[in-house]
């Protein structure tokens, strides 16, 4: 049996007036759902935005879970993450790493 690749993604959510309880309770339902591992979420209060890191199989696969559980969304970006270090001649290699590794996204 083949393992399901991961991608990585940023969701962008512009609802921070939403009950803490009621994400508390959303973040409860996804866990069972099986399609994608949130990984982190960072806020801006300003702006009224969330910046939310997932692990997915697909842009869809989100879609599916977010729709199921009734948490809207403004966007869904596929995203890579590098650090100041990564840049040049580490950067290719990480990649090449990362596509292989149990631990993508922490």
């Amino acid at each position: 049996m083949s393992e399901v690749k991961l991608n990585k993604f940023m969701m962008v959510h512009s609802n921070l007036d939403t009950d803490c309880k009621e994400v508390q309770a959303s973040w409860r339902k996804l866990q069972g759902s099986g399609g994608g591992v949130w990984v982190r979420t960072y806020t801006n209060q300003e702006k009224s935005v969330r910046y939310c890191i997932w692990l997915a199989p697909s842009e869809e696969a989100l879609k599916n879970i977010f729709t199921e559980i009734g948490i809207s969304w403004d966007s869904i970006l596929p995203v890579e993450e590098t650090t100041p270090d990564l840049w040049g001649e580490k950067w290719q290699e990480h990649l090449e790493r990362e596509a292989v590794a149990d631990t993508l996204g922490n």
